[in-house]
């Protein structure tokens, strides 16, 4: 993707837009001093540009039951493109991965899994051992959150 250049007045409306998605185009312009339309046109330019991808509801793991934040470091087996799609499918297909890395180093994958319990965890294990033949899987389990945030650091970048 082309790196874009954003100003002071884009920056602005996306720390308003990362802190709450819903705010609406003229809640928006209010908080950054603009106009509704020109808010609206930086809005949609910045969408087009592909600066916001999406907008999403950021749910409580906890409220849902899923308290247990775990880890999972994979060493591969083998590196070849078919062998990759496999893993990608597999892993792609497992709605308690929430994230999924490709690393350097020691590890070739990270996964960070929400779960609701140890049994809950098991089962995903199971499910990722079964369908891809692996080196290693060592999982480590989180006892605390200290910092969760979505929000990405903004600074103006001109062109």
């Amino acid at each position: 993707m082309t790196r874009v250049s954003l100003d002071d007045a884009d920056v602005r409306i996306l720390g308003f837009l990362q802190e709450d998605a819903t705010l609406s185009v003229a809640a928006v312009a209010a908080k950054a001093n603009m106009s509704q339309n020109a808010c609206w046109r930086r809005i949609k330019r910045l969408e087009e540009s592909g600066v916001i991808s999406r907008r999403v509801t950021i749910l409580d793991a906890s409220a849902l039951g899923l308290d247990l934040t775990v880890f999972v470091s994979l060493r591969a087996s083998e590196h070849s493109e078919a062998w990759l799609e496999m893993l990608n499918s597999a892993i792609r297909d497992i709605p308690e991965v929430v994230e999924f890395y490709r690393m350097t180093g020691d590890v070739d994958y990270l996964l960070k899994l929400r779960v609701e319990n140890m049994a809950a965890y098991d089962a995903v294990y199971r499910r990722i051992i079964r369908s891809i033949r692996l080196t290693d899987v060592s999982s480590a389990f989180s006892m605390e959150e200290i910092k969760f945030t979505t929000a990405l650091p903004l600074t103006a970048r001109p062109s």
